[in-house]
C-alpha cells in the first residue's frame, strides 16, 4: 500500500468535499477558532484554548516516513469520521467548532501504582514532541498519509506504571453532548470507547497525536489529544481522549459493542479478512484515482508482526 507513486488522474476535492463546504472552508475555521478562544468553563480559572491549527514545532522523526506524499491538509481536515459530531464526512468539519479544547485533563488510572490526572500541557511535556507520517486506513477503503505531530503513548503510561496484573488499555472520548450533537442520538453507545493489549499499546508506533501538518489538531480530527495505530483501521485511533484506563481484562469497544460481526477487537489491517459488506483487499488513497492492494498491517508488518505470532488474525479479526 505505501510503496510506489500513486498512478492515473487525480481526484477533485469537490470529489471527497462538498463544494460549498470546501469555498466557505477559511469562514468556517475563522468561526472555529473564535469560538475557542473563549471556549474555557467558567469559575475554573483556566487559560483559553489556542486555535486549533496553532503552528506546533516538532522534530521530524526519519524513522517514521513514507515514500508517497502526504495527503492535502483540505482533504485531511474536511473529510473525517467523528460521529460524535454527525455521520456525513463532512459533518465534523461543519459541527466541531462547538468543542472546547480547553481546559482538558485525560485520566490515567485502573491497574497502576500512579493514578493521576493530567493537564493537557503537562502531557506535552512528557516527552519531545516528534512528526511522524504514518498512513492511517479506514473500513471503508479509504487512506489518507498525514504528518502527526505527538508523543509515545508508552511515555504516559510507564510514568503510571503499571502493576503486572494489567493487560489491556482502554480509552474514553469525552462526553459532552451539548457540544457534541452527535452524542445526542443513538448511533453508538456513548461515550466512544476503545481499547488494545498493553504490548501494543507501549509499541513506538503508537502515539498520542495533538497535532498534525505543523499545527495543533483541529477540533475534526480529535482535538486536543488522539490516539493514532497506523496498523489498525482509523476507528481505533480514537479521538478527544478524557481517559486511560489499564485493566485485565478486553475492554467494550465503541464498534464492537455496536456490531461485534464487522468489528472485531483488534481490527488489524487485514486484505484476507473482508467485511461482511464489501473487500478489504484494496483500498483508494483520498486524492488518487485507482485503487492499490492493501498490505498486511497497513504496510507495518515488519514492525508490529511479532505480536501476533500464532494467532490465528481471521478468527481475532
Amino acid at each position: 500500500m505505501l510503496s510506489g507513486k500513486g498512478m492515473g488522474m487525480k481526484l477533485r476535492y469537490s470529489d471527497v468535499t462538498p463544494e460549498k463546504l470546501y469555498l466557505t472552508r477559511r469562514e468556517l475555521m475563522a468561526g472555529a477558532a473564535a469560538l475557542a478562544m473563549v471556549g474555557c468553563d467558567v469559575g475554573t480559572g483556566a487559560t483559553a484554548a489556542p486555535p486549533d491549527g496553532t503552528p506546533l514545532k516538532a522534530t521530524p522523526n526519519p524513522a517514521y516516513t513514507w515514500p508517497d506524499p502526504p495527503t492535502k491538509v483540505e482533504a485531511a481536515t474536511t473529510y473525517n469520521n467523528f460521529y460524535e459530531f454527525g455521520t456525513n464526512k463532512d459533518d465534523p468539519a461543519r459541527l466541531a467548532h462547538t468543542l472546547r479544547p480547553r481546559p482538558w485533563h485525560v485520566q490515567v488510572d485502573g491497574l497502576c501504582a500512579k493514578p493521576r490526572t493530567i493537564d493537557i500541557e503537562e502531557i506535552l511535556k512528557l516527552a519531545p514532541l516528534e512528526e511522524r507520517i504514518y498512513s492511517l486506513r479506514c473500513v471503508e477503503a479509504w487512506s489518507m498519509v498525514i504528518p502527526w505531530i505527538g508523543i509515545p503513548l508508552s511515555a504516559v503510561l510507564e510514568r503510571a506504571e503499571p502493576t503486572g496484573k494489567a493487560t489491556f488499555v482502554e480509552f474514553t472520548t469525552l462526553l459532552r453532548p451539548s457540544e457534541m450533537p452527535g452524542q445526542r442520538t443513538d448511533v453508538l453507545n456513548w461515550p466512544y470507547t476503545e481499547g488494545l493489549r498493553l504490548d501494543e499499546a507501549r509499541h513506538p508506533l503508537t502515539i498520542l497525536a495533538v497535532g498534525l501538518y505543523g499545527k495543533t489538531l483541529m477540533n475534526q480530527n480529535g482535538a486536543p489529544i488522539r490516539l493514532v495505530v497506523p496498523w489498525k483501521y482509523g476507528f481505533k485511533s480514537i479521538k478527544s481522549i478524557v481517559r486511560i484506563r489499564l485493566t485485565d481484562k478486553q475492554p467494550r469497544t465503541a464498534w464492537n459493542e455496536a456490531n461485534p460481526q464487522e468489528y472485531g477487537f483488534y481490527s488489524n489491517v487485514n486484505p484476507e479478512v473482508d467485511h461482511p459488506r464489501w473487500s478489504q483487499a484494496k483500498e483508494r488513497r483520498i486524492g488518487e484515482f485507482f485503487k492499490r492492494p492493501t498490505l498486511m498491517f497497513n504496510g507495518y508488518a515488519d514492525q508490529v508482526g511479532n505480536l501476533y505470532s500464532g494467532m490465528d488474525l481471521k478468527k481475532n479479526y
